[in-house]
């Protein structure tokens, strides 16, 4: 379902923008503010994302130059053409969820502990010079001497903390403010995050403006929104593998064609890497279940000494403690044997909390001639 198409008519290249006289390049226009697209007050989510269709938006951004953890260019173009997933994943959604219900938490903790004034603006802006790049942004902040910023409010697991340490910023969070900052014209963006329920919990950091890593930065989504989305063009799939992966597993779920694809010999090098490097790690594998059977057999004889005891201690003549704990675990499950007697014996409730799942395994087998 596509968007009503507020990006009609022609764009303002980068280049045209920071381009000086005598064609030099003399840095960005920054004399501009931002256009109001739309008002998102009340606005219902199908009618947001439509929208969103027409631009890069602060969370696609870092995805558009390869750096996001969450999806590739190619699925940002996907959405922006408003193609559906095959496989519709939706297991994320209660962190998704988390973040958004606790955004106004997230917000008044940073007001608390900064004593900024803070607000919302339930708008959509858009970039006046490059209206392909959007902007709705979570909260702005006023300080004291009445400098205006950009604050984006996030959530995370507590295990996730030491991305944050000395200062820093998750590179994709980085991004999508910078983004911001280049659609609003503003010079100020911090980063908040809660990662428990605790004010000790929670961390705000600093980001300024930096026009050079914006140049590029805009440099690279108006490549990505001329070259790909606006005619059409899909982009080649790169970046991590897991990600790739899971991204032509979400668009290209069904793979049920038995015919064989011929591939040019031009990938043969490819494909012998692969073999090879999977040859050495089923090599390190084997050494490694080897490895788990030596220490099993270690550690048996000191079971043994435990008796019944969970925990053990052991001095060693240089000194040196060596603590042992051998205690047990308990997990509920179902066993195969009785899912196969429930799924015969009570059919229905079998079919009701069963769930298929599909996996693939990408083999490359190497024959010699």
């Amino acid at each position: 379902m596509q968007g009503p198409f507020i990006c009609a008519g022609r764009t303002t290249t980068l280049q045209e923008s920071i381009i000086g006289k005598g064609g030099k390049f003399m840095g960005l226009n920054l004399n501009y503010t931002a256009d109001a697209l739309v008002s998102t007050e009340d606005m219902q989510e199908e009618t947001w994302l439509q929208y969103r269709r027409n631009g890069i938006g602060g969370s696609d951004a870092a995805a558009v130059i390869g750096l996001s953890p969450y999806k590739t260019a190619r699925d940002v173009y996907f959405e922006k053409l408003g193609r559906e997933p095959e496989d519709n994943n939706t297991s994320g959604w209660v962190a998704m969820e988390v973040g958004k219900r606790l955004e106004d938490l997230v917000a008044a903790i940073f007001a608390k502990k900064t004593g900024f004034h803070i607000w919302q603006e339930k708008v959509m802006y858009r970039h006046p010079l490059f209206p392909f790049m959007l902007a709705d942004v979570d909260y702005f902040f006023e300080t004291s001497y009445g400098t205006v910023g950009i604050l984006e409010c996030k959530t995370a697991n507590i295990h996730t903390k030491e991305k944050w340490e000395n200062d820093a910023v998750p590179y994709h969070y980085e991004v999508q403010c910078r983004h911001y900052m280049a659609v609003k014209n503003l010079d100020i963006a911090y980063c908040a995050c809660l990662f428990g329920n605790s004010e000790n919990d929670f961390v705000f950091r600093r980001i300024d403006r930096d026009l050079d890593f914006e140049e590029n930065l805009i440099l690279q989504e108006e490549s990505f929104w001329t070259e790909y989305v606006e005619p059409g063009i899909e982009p080649a799939l790169s970046g991590d593998g897991d990600l790739v992966l899971a991204s032509l597993k979400r668009y290209q779920m069904q793979r049920n064609n038995p015919d064989e694809v011929f591939i040019e010999s031009d990938y043969g090098e490819a494909l012998e890497l692969i073999y090879r490097m999977k040859s050495e790690k089923a090599a390190i594998d084997s050494n490694s279940r080897k490895l788990e059977q030596k220490i099993k057999t270690a550690y048996a004889k000191f079971a043994e000494m435990l008796g019944n005891a969970t925990k053990g201690l052991c001095v060693a003549a240089d000194g040196s403690e060596y603590h042992i704990s051998y205690k047990p675990m308990q997990r509920t499950g179902i066993t195969k044997d009785n899912l196969q007697k429930m799924k015969l014996n009570d059919s229905k409730l079998y079919e009701k909390y069963a769930t298929t799942t599909e996996s693939r395994v990408f083999q490359v087998k190497k024959i010699v001639k």
